[in-house]
């Protein structure tokens, strides 16, 4: 399989670059600096920006799915650089006709609040307050799109490595706190490449 991941520098995109290629998929990379990218070899980068819809365009044509791992240069300030750049991601993805996205968002948008473990909802949510209207325009951007998508709602992502991440879709019950880096870009991997989570948004994590 052909993959796009966006936001393959930061440290979950990259984490998913490293997945992709363990699986035995090829993997393109869209990146800003492509020079200071420091990707794995057999990556192929693209240089383009999410904001720059023109750009997109090549990083996609020729791939079966995308992964979408954006981050936001501070996740205390308001933004609305998700909801932007995935929209022209979208667009992108629609007019080559590339329907899998995988997208990435956060546990506690939406319909997930049930599912936040008590220190992540009292806390964490509320440390990252100034950032959930985006990842819920987000959200409803990639709901909207009219592609074949999965929303991921990790929660804490840590660097320990762990066993496959658990999963509940939404309106299911149970409660997790934290998400192995690794697991969850397994998992990412894997929805890319699977009919199992088509259309719904899933909470990540143990």
């Amino acid at each position: 399989m052909h993959l796009l991941v966006v936001g393959a520098t930061g440290a979950l995109g990259r984490s998913a670059v490293d997945s992709a290629l363990a699986a035995g998929h090829d993997v393109n990379a869209l990146v800003r600096n492509p020079p200071l990218a420091s990707l794995p070899a057999g990556v192929q980068v693209i240089r383009g920006d999410v904001l720059d819809a023109a750009s997109i365009e090549p990083a996609v044509q020729g791939c079966a799915a995308v992964i979408c791992a954006l981050g936001t240069p501070s996740p205390r300030k308001p933004t609305t650089l998700l909801e932007r750049g995935t929209a022209n991601l979208v667009a992108a993805m629609t007019r080559t006709e590339v329907t899998r996205l995988v997208c990435v968002t956060l546990l506690g948008v939406g319909k997930s609040r049930p599912n936040t473990a008590l220190l992540y909802r009292h806390v964490i949510l509320r440390v990252l307050a100034p950032m959930v209207p985006d990842k819920e325009n987000q959200e409803e951007v990639v709901r909207n799109s009219g592609l074949d998508w999965v929303l991921v709602r990790p929660p804490t992502i840590v660097g320990l490595r762990s066993g496959p991440a658990r999963v509940i879709r939404e309106g299911e019950r149970g409660r997790i706190g934290l998400v192995s880096r690794t697991s969850l870009a397994d998992l990412l991997v894997q929805a890319a490449g699977t009919d199992e989570y088509a259309h719904l948004a899933i909470a990540v994590g143990r």
